[in-house]
């Protein structure tokens, strides 16, 4: 069998964290291949919903976007973006929200709008439904890769939040549970209950805590003993490699 990927060791350790009958509110990429892993394995009653109103789907080829007609293949629904917005988040049923992200801060802060490199801004596309979805999912998570760059002190703009300034969701007036999981290509992170910062829950096989806090630009609170994130399975590397995403779209 072929090495394991870091990005295998991501959808793995991301799918590990969705539960059957969650509804999912989800991104294209990662976190899709994430869900479809998911759906696959240990829930196969999740309801994955893409934000322009596609609920359900099951694609049989890789789509590479939310413009591409693939990804409607097989879904139960097929709506709009208000539908998914309003009935679903607003109305609280969404019990997860996983997403993409620019940068990342110690709060769980997430920036999709614009970096800011060498003194010059570079501009994104924005929120889209990542605000709703932040502010109002029962718990985020994000996937990302693991740099110093894209792990700030704090978001070079704050286009959906977290636990913003160290508060508590109570405080912020938002509803959803907020920021449970940062996934990277190095650890799993995590958010204390009681600082609402940042703190390390494990670390990929092979990878260091000198590494990953090298590549951290925060604090990163840390346990006596670090976990190892659990590799994936046999069959979970099968269904990836040959069902979800055989062309390496997103796994590489």
């Amino acid at each position: 069998m072929a090495e394991i990927r870091a990005t295998e060791i991501m959808v793995a350790a991301g799918a590990r964290e969705l539960r059957d009958s969650e509804t999912v509110v989800v991104g294209i990429g990662l976190p899709q291949v994430a869900c479809f892993l998911a759906k696959s394995t240990h829930a196969p009653n999740l309801t994955p919903l893409l934000e322009i109103g596609v609920a359900n789907m099951r694609p049989i080829h890789t789509p590479v976007g939310l413009a591409d007609s693939r990804i409607f293949y097989r879904a139960t629904c097929w709506s709009g973006f208000l539908d998914v917005m309003g009935m679903n988040l607003h109305r609280g049923v969404v019990d997860t929200g996983f997403l993409g992200a620019l940068e990342v801060d110690r709060y769980g802060n997430i920036n999709t709008t614009l970096s800011k490199e060498e003194g010059r801004l570079r501009y994104f596309n924005g929120s889209a439904g990542g605000n709703d979805v932040a502010s109002l999912a029962k718990r985020v998570i994000v996937i990302m890769r693991h740099e110093t760059r894209k792990l700030p002190v704090a978001v070079a703009h704050l286009t959906s939040p977290g636990f913003v300034g160290g508060k508590s969701r109570e405080e912020l007036g938002l509803r959803g549970g907020g920021p449970h999981r940062i996934i990277t290509d190095k650890a799993v992170i995590g958010f204390d209950k009681a600082s609402h910062s940042a703190a390390l829950i494990s670390l990929h096989p092979g990878v260091t805590l000198e590494d990953v806090l090298a590549n951290t630009g925060f604090p990163l609170e840390v346990p006596d003993k670090p976990q190892a994130t659990p590799l994936p399975t046999p069959e979970e590397l099968r269904l990836l490699r040959e069902e979800i995403d055989p062309k390496g779209v997103y796994l590489g």
